[in-house]
């Protein structure tokens, strides 16, 4: 019998999520000051093909230097200075990751999970909208879940900030076509129902500034929509389309996004009790050792790190027997120098609203569970998986044992 060592998700790595059209891509040119990034800002790259980007490959966590969405003209964005402005007004602890997905020219309906494929064929002869759709291997919101899924084995999502409607600007119904992707990023990643949705103004001066008329109404869709102005905003990038903005505009309303993320999420983003400041590295994942909480658990393996099992699917599979044999001990604090930061299994206890993560005994992340006031966690857990076994349940820094018997 052999410890072996699990990392939960870093409650200190706060990602977001960023997606839209071209003025999400980033259309602005990179100056040298933008290519110094704080280490503390971490890019979860999403796309096929990292050439443009140092170090840059599908599914790998980078400096956040852009460009941040791809590698098929995506330039200086909104993304690039809400990550540095997050960063820079948040305590040293916190770690501040981004996903980004965007395409230029895109309709909203592109990230509709249900019938994007009808309108992707719509543009085939859009030739530099499909080479940007096929650098997100077809579907650039399954991507955008797909990625969001392996953030989720590093640290939370905190929010999600968003760039589209120049191209939908004469559609009426773009404003619940909106919240239903919002919709679905919620039920398919397992978070909460306050995940705030910022939205920003497209070029006031710019030809399809009647796109804001849409935009106004998002709010009137959900209590956690909000919209970041552009006013004042209006030189517009010399590329003769008239809708980009410019790279200081960029880089202005990136700070406008952050400075309003972190009015709303307000005491979310204090770090979490008893976590050390991150180590620097260009990888959150070998960092987590200092600002993570570390469970013992025996196993009958030969020991080996289970941290990055792909969470594209929730897994029904029973935790082996030998991790469902040792005991509720597995979370207390130990001396073993497998498991230096091992916490006490209730370091906080679990407030019965919102999510909980859960993982089997070897540290493989099987999904998220609903926690809600009447029923026990014991419950909550077998409704969902449907087999006996012991699972790990993780709330911020709460964590729990449950042992299930289904009969």
């Amino acid at each position: 019998m052999t410890a072996s060592t699990f990392a939960a998700p870093d409650p200190n790595f706060h990602i977001y999520l960023a997606f839209g059209q071209s003025n999400m891509e980033g259309q602005g040119d990179i100056g040298n000051e933008d290519k110094n990034v704080d280490e503390r800002f971490q890019l979860l790259w999403s796309a096929d093909g990292g050439s443009c980007n140092q170090g840059a490959s599908k599914g790998k966590w980078i400096k956040a230097v852009p460009p941040l969405a791809h590698c098929q003209g995506a330039k200086l964005g909104p993304a690039d200075y809400f990550g540095r402005t997050m960063v820079e007004k948040t305590d040293s602890k916190i770690k501040v990751g981004i996903i980004s997905v965007a395409v230029a020219g895109c309709s909203i309906k592109l990230f509709d999970k249900d019938n994007y494929k009808s309108y992707v064929s719509s543009q085939q002869g859009q030739s530099w909208m499909i080479q940007r759709i096929n650098a997100y291997g077809g579907n650039p919101y399954g991507r955008l879940i797909e990625m969001a899924k392996k953030a989720q084995e590093d640290g939370v999502i905190k929010g999600i900030i968003f760039h589209q409607g120049e191209t939908d600007a004469g559609d009426g119904g773009w404003p619940s076509a909106v919240k239903k992707v919002y919709d679905n990023i919620i039920k398919d990643l397992g978070l909460g129902n306050d995940i705030p949705f910022l939205a920003g103004e497209v070029l006031r001066s710019g030809v399809s500034s009647g796109a804001n008329n849409n935009i106004a109404k998002l709010p009137q869709q959900s209590n956690n929509f909000y919209v970041i102005s552009s006013e004042g905003f209006n030189q517009a990038l010399g590329d003769g389309q008239n809708v980009h903005f410019t790279s200081q505009e960029y880089r202005d309303f990136g700070k406008r996004y952050a400075e309003k993320m972190i009015e709303v999420l307000g005491d979310k983003l204090k770090p979490a009790e008893g976590s050390e400041p991150p180590a620097s590295s260009d990888s959150p994942a070998s960092s987590s050792s200092s600002g993570t909480e570390s469970v013992a658990s025996s196993s009958s393996s030969s020991g080996g790190h289970h941290h990055h099992h792909s969470s594209s699917s929730i897994s029904g599979d029973q935790p082996s027997s030998a991790a469902s044999s040792s005991s509720d001990a597995v979370l207390a604090n130990s001396s073993s120098s497998s498991a230096p930061n091992a916490i006490p299994a209730m370091a906080k206890p679990f407030v019965m609203a919102g999510n909980a993560q859960v993982f089997d005994m070897q540290g493989k992340y099987l999904g998220t569970v609903e926690l809600a006031s009447g029923a026990s966690l014991k419950e909550i857990v077998a409704a969902k998986f449907q087999r006996s076994g012991k699972y790990l349940l993780r709330q911020d820094t709460a964590v729990k044992v449950i042992s299930v018997e289904k009969r």
